[in-house]
């Protein structure tokens, strides 16, 4: 059966540990992604390794820590990137494209959406579209594990069938296996706790920026999308097929969830929080469980400016995130309204409707206390 796949592979994967591309690397995952698309899949890539492909080739001995050093290695480094990518894989008859993002590009749906359709346009010409952070102009979005975070962006924005995002791991471990030899691997994870953020390690390598809870984090934000997840390693022939077809040497991450509208994947996953709303326990369990809007009387505080149909975040009376909202109202508005009931909201006010978010504008996207992995 025919998938669309989204795979992200990171820097170690393909530069050697001191730096620089090592082009045997890019032509065998290459390979495995050639013969996905030979299948008739298709197929997505999301890259990083501009700035680990670039920095010697501009000088540096090591790979650099300052900003603007960052980006002028990425804006090296991401010409090496694609076209060692062209090579490799017009070695099969394949023709590649370069769709460099930052983070404003989700935020903006409109931007999420032109974007869309010319991904689809390249799948539909059975081009693969290979993606990276556009490093030398997105100052915030140089930072841990942002390509972790744009593999899982980029599959909810293609409602892709499946996200694989590759690494030096065979999978997630209840501790770090390489310091911990009785450490167990995890299978399979139904719901991602705080339990499995707190058993993640730092970044593995010394050319690379994400570690492994950076990819649950990612992993979490295409489950909530509906798009099930693999983490895992890719090292032999056949092993991204393998693991594609469910054998894969590594850990699955499950959705049950049902593909949600292209709005609420936008409010849920692409779009940028302008500000955040603290609500007490019953507006929490409303919105979590009661498939309820949130009204003024749940609301506790507000942080930061906003005006109506703004995306805000949602927190509940610990602080944690519980979800994601297109308000109906200005900051100062909720401010002025909280704690109040419907009639007494309404008099000190004047708004359209009662609900600070409608619950068909409502995506949660709540963290669990709870451990939720088996073997």
């Amino acid at each position: 059966m025919r998938q669309r796949i989204v795979v992200k592979i990171g820097s170690s994967s393909l530069t050697a540990d001191e730096g620089g591309l090592e082009r045997s690397k890019v032509g065998f995952l290459a390979d495995e992604l050639a013969s996905l698309h030979a299948s008739g899949h298709d197929v997505l890539l999301v890259t990083s390794g501009a700035v680990a492909a670039g920095f010697r080739s501009i000088g540096y001995a090591v790979r650099p820590k300052l900003v603007h050093e960052k980006q002028a290695a990425a804006a090296v480094g991401q010409a090496l990137l694609m076209q060692a990518y062209h090579e490799a894989f017009g070695s099969h008859g394949i023709s590649v494209a370069q769709i460099l993002l930052t983070r404003p590009d989700f935020g903006n749906r409109s931007r999420a959406l032109n974007a869309r359709r010319t991904i689809e346009e390249l799948l539909k010409q059975r081009v693969i579209p290979i993606f990276n952070e556009n490093d030398t102009v997105a100052v915030d979005e140089l930072k841990f594990g942002e390509n972790d975070t744009l593999s899982a962006q980029t599959a909810n924005l293609v409602k892709a069938d499946g996200l694989y995002i590759l690494t030096d791991m065979d999978g997630l471990y209840t501790a770090d296996p390489r310091k911990t030899p009785d450490a167990e691997k995890i299978g399979r994870v139904d719901v991602i706790s705080e339990d499995l953020y707190r058993i993640a390690s730092g970044a593995g390598s010394a050319v690379g920026t994400g570690g492994m809870r950076s990819k649950i984090e990612a992993a979490r934000i295409a489950m909530q999308g509906g798009i099930p997840t693999f983490i895992g390693k890719v090292a032999k022939p056949g092993d991204l097929r393998a693991a594609v077809a469910g054998d894969g040497r590594g850990t699955y991450f499950s959705s049950s969830l049902h593909s949600l509208s292209a709005k609420k994947q936008w409010i849920g996953f692409l779009s940028v929080p302008q500000g955040r709303i603290h609500v007490d326990a019953g507006a929490e369990s409303a919105l979590l469980h009661g498939g309820k809007s949130l009204l003024p009387a749940g609301i506790v505080s507000v942080e930061g400016e906003f005006h109506p149909g703004d995306v805000v975040e949602v927190a509940g009376p610990d602080g944690r995130t519980l979800g994601r909202g297109v308000t109906h109202y200005a900051s100062w508005q909720v401010t002025a309204v909280a704690k109040l009931g419907t009639e007494e909201a309404m008099k000190r006010v004047e708004v359209s409707r009662v609900e600070v978010i409608h619950r068909d504008e409502w995506v949660a996207t709540p963290i669990l206390k709870e451990a939720g992995s088996h073997e």
